[in-house]
C-alpha cells in the first residue's frame, strides 16, 4: 500500500529528508507491483503462444522458453523476499524492521 507523507517528515508543511523513507517505501511497493504484473503478462503470453502453436516445434520451444523465464522470475522474486525475511528473523529478532525504512532511528 502506497503511503502518503507522514506528519513526522513535514516541518511547517515542507517535506524534509525524513520523507525519503516514505518515497523509498513507495518505490519498493510500486516496483514490486510492476514486477508481478510483468511476470503475469509473461505467463499469459507464454500460455497463449503454447496453446496456439498447433504442434509447431519452433513455436512450442519459444513458448516454453517464455514460461520458463517467467517461472524463474517468480522464483527469484519470492526467494528475495524470503531471504530478507530470514535475515530479519536471524539478525533483528523478527521485528519486521528490515521492511520499515527509517533515517536516524
Amino acid at each position: 500500500m502506497i503511503k502518503s507523507w507522514s506528519q513526522e517528515c513535514l516541518v511547517d508543511g515542507v517535506p524534509t529528508l525524513k520523507c525519503l523513507e516514505d518515497v523509498f517505501g513507495n518505490l519498493l511497493v510500486i516496483s514490486s507491483v510492476f514486477v508481478i504484473l510483468i511476470l503475469f503478462v509473461m505467463f499469459v503470453i507464454g500460455a497463449f503462444s503454447y496453446l496456439t502453436s498447433f504442434g509447431n516445434e519452433d513455436k512450442v520451444k519459444k513458448a516454453q522458453g517464455t514460461l520458463k523465464l517467467a517461472l524463474i522470475g517468480v522464483l527469484i522474486f519470492i526467494s528475495s523476499f524470503l531471504i530478507l525475511k530470514i535475515i530479519d528473523v536471524i539478525f533483528l529478532g523478527g521485528s519486521g524492521k528490515i521492511f520499515r525504512f527509517s533515517i536516524g532511528d
